[in-house]
């Protein structure tokens, strides 16, 4: 499927992808309600990705409507993966490169020298919402 395509081409459409599920700017309130600064930093290199490569994105949207629908679908799944492991990271500094097992894991494993790890605290649902029991 991607076979015709340049190597360059294909990093820049999985970013693109993975950018359209950035939401809008966080206002105050919002970070009140819990966002991590784990998390807004994410988006905010992701908007900040988006500006820099808007002028190579614009090519893109010649790409074939089947290769398109696969790279949305990719970050319709992959976006909410990526945020959650973003929230588990207490400083990405703390941890070696990314690690793949021969059955295909992927692990991250923390430095040695790194601090003590404190998980962040699980969230609360939101007053209103149900829980699936």
């Amino acid at each position: 499927m991607f076979q015709g395509m340049k190597p360059a081409v294909i990093p820049l459409a999985l970013i693109a992808a993975l950018a359209v599920n950035v939401p809008a700017p966080v206002t105050a309130q919002e970070e009140d309600d819990g966002f991590s600064l784990m998390e807004e930093g994410g988006r905010l290199i992701l908007r900040g990705l988006m500006e820099e490569l808007g002028p190579a994105l614009e090519d893109l949207e010649d790409l074939p409507d089947e290769m398109r629908t696969a790279i949305e679908a990719l970050a319709s799944e992959a976006g909410p993966a990526i945020m959650e492991v973003m929230r588990m990271i207490d400083e990405i500094r703390y941890y070696e490169a990314p690690e793949i097992l021969d059955n295909g894991d992927i692990i991250l494993r923390r430095k040695p020298d790194a601090p003590p790890y404190e998980a962040p605290a699980p969230e609360e649902p939101a007053p209103g919402d149900s829980v699936d029991l």
